[in-house]
């Protein structure tokens, strides 16, 4: 199906160019006799409808190549990324029942046994080009992709043909006309590139491709310029670095799509803003009904405190259910429900997960339609709906049900927040608290401050720390493992017994030393240097007080009374002194 609807664009635009990359550039018609020859290749080499092909090949024009040969030979596909750890790669090469690779003349250091590689640029030499015509039905596999399992165990979710023209071709969300160039930055494995690659090339528009490896958002927004691409998809954690680093050349954008995590309200409303000509759009779905499952289109600012996750695309359903599958009333949270073309088979090899998440659709009017249950936990409002966390990310904190992305949604709406994250993390004693990393200009204690207004108490993140900028997975979503596993320490044994805080200004003052000593359980009384302090974090520290009590203190103050009931005396102090005035 998708190699039926992409040769009859080449035969409508054969002398259009289909791909521009750093590793050539090829017209529609140049582009389909080398995909003819690849797919000659492949059956020779005894690929039979049917089967899976690995591909392991950065992303370029011969990656394009190779997708579409494979589904020319009646196959189905998995990309591999070069950062995938051997264990995990050949997992997937395994589970897939993969018995040939297309890889690089460098080729990958060892396979699987019984897995054979073919290097795509000796296939692509001249020769035969008459591959057996294998017609794919819309049901019939189009690719793999694996994401990543509770059990360690990567899940390789099976995406049918159908589910790829549905995100492409008349979506409703992403009008493409022969004029369009896209970008293709994701990697292969990721399943933005989906939307990347088959969205130009069943539509008769263009694919640029960038160099492998990454990319800084600066040189990502210059490529843009220079490639004069109308279309661009970056992740939530890109689109937020691209934002700081500056849009202007990013003016020549249609369409700028961003997802794939929680959307800044500052940063798009500064992208709206900085952008007039270009259409923003919030893309969410999960890989299990096809990358995208709702849009939420942007020309003018996000009033709101989150950036809402849209309507359904053309093709697609989306359903805010109750526990007994029930809809709940408007405004009330439920968890989301999606279906239509988009859904995928489910996962391979796994009959027992496939049955838990991919539920009978009882509101269709179609007998045996599937909805997938995505764990999140949304709310409609109007006709727009609102991501709210996951499902799955709930905590019991002190006995209580927490919701981490609730003191998210919090955080990043409050003033110079620019990005935040809040983790589970267990502390020295073995209890779980919550841990919120955030970046931008605002104090600790302002944003401290601002959670504990607006939560309640056994939901504010027991550690706040700022960050340069929040790390990122290789597919360029916020790392929360990472944030999660960073060490925390203990108060060290100090000269003076330890007091809990008598009042909240000594405990503001603790909570700060503690997030920016990155220790636990300081006393009022601790002594900053016999906690380990120094004068540069010192100055931090006064830094703080300054910005979020509106009050100076002095060094000599600090150094003469270097406690938080010290420090508490002084801000006090010199509050007093500026009523006095």
């Amino acid at each position: 199906m998708i190699d039926e609807l992409f040769r009859q664009i080449a035969s409508r635009h054969s002398a259009l160019t289909a791909v521009r990359a750093w590793d050539g550039e090829l017209t529609y018609h140049e582009l389909h006799r080398r995909v003819d020859r690849l797919a000659h290749r492949l059956q020779q080499a005894g690929t039979a409808p049917g089967a899976v092909v690995g591909v392991h090949l950065p992303r370029s024009a011969a990656a394009v190549v190779g997708l579409l040969a494979i589904l020319r030979s009646g196959a189905a596909y998995v990309a591999l990324d070069d950062r995938y750890p051997p264990e995990r790669r050949d997992a997937i090469l395994r589970d897939a029942a993969v018995d040939l690779v297309l890889t690089t003349p460098s080729g990958l250091p060892d396979l699987p046994t019984g897995c054979r590689a073919l290097t795509v640029p000796d296939a692509l030499d001249d020769g035969p080009a008459a591959p057996s015509v294998v017609r794919a039905g819309p049901d019939h596999l189009a690719y793999l992709a694996y994401t990543s399992g509770s059990t360690g165990r990567p899940k390789g979710v099976c995406v049918p043909h159908r589910a790829v023209v549905r995100l492409v071709v008349e979506n409703g969300f992403l009008p493409v006309r022969d004029d369009d160039v896209f970008v293709q930055y994701a990697p292969l494995a990721f399943d933005a590139s989906t939307l990347e690659v088959w969205g130009p090339l069943l539509n008769g528009a263009c694919l640029v491709i960038p160099p492998p490896g990454d990319l800084s958002p600066e040189e990502i927004c210059a490529y843009v310029a220079a490639q004069r691409a109308t279309v661009l998809w970056l992740t939530a954690g890109l689109f937020h670095r691209a934002v700081e680093a500056g849009l202007d050349n990013l003016r020549g954008l249609r369409h700028l799509l961003a997802g794939g995590d929680v959307l800044s309200v500052p940063h798009v409303n500064r992208a709206v803003a900085a952008l007039p000509d270009t259409v923003l759009i919030n893309g969410y779905g999960p890989t299990e009904n096809t990358t995208f499952s709702t849009c939420h289109r942007m020309t003018s600012v996000v009033t709101g405190s989150t950036v809402p996750i849209g309507q359904p695309i053309h093709g697609s359903t989306a359903y805010v259910l109750d526990d007994r599958l029930g809809p709940v009333d408007d405004g009330q949270v439920g968890e989301l429900y999606v279906g239509g073309t988009g859904i995928a088979h489910g996962y391979l090899g796994d009959p027992v997960l496939t049955a838990t998440r991919f539920v009978a659709d009882p509101f269709a009017a179609t007998p045996g339609s599937r909805m997938y249950r995505t764990g999140d936990l949304v709310r409609r409002t109007g006709e727009q709906l609102e991501f709210v966390g996951r499902r799955d990310r709930q905590v019991k904190i002190r006995g209580f049900r927490v919701e981490p992305a609730e003191a998210e949604a919090v955080a990043v709406g409050a003033p110079g927040v620019t990005g935040v994250a809040v983790v589970v993390q267990d502390d020295a004693r073995g209890s779980r608290r919550l841990a919120a990393f955030f970046t931008g200009t605002a104090s600790v204690l302002e944003l401290r401050r601002r959670l504990t207004e607006v939560l309640p108490s056994y939901a504010v993140p027991a550690r706040v720390t700022r960050l340069d900028v929040l790390p990122l997975t290789a597919n360029g979503k916020v790392d929360r493992t990472e944030l999660a596993g960073r060490e925390s320490h203990s108060r060290p044994e100090v000269s003076a017994d330890h007091r809990k805080p008598a009042t909240e200004l000594e405990l503001g003052i603790t909570q700060l030393w503690e997030d920016l000593m990155g220790l636990d359980g300081i006393g009022a009384d601790d002594d900053f240097f016999e906690l380990g302090g120094h004068s540069l974090l010192g100055v931090q520290i006064l830094a703080e007080l300054r910005q979020a009590h509106g009050v100076e203190v002095s060094p000599l103050s600090f150094y003469l009374d270097p406690t938080p009931a010290g420090l508490a005396r002084t801000v006090q102090a010199a509050h007093q002194m500026l009523e006095i005035r």
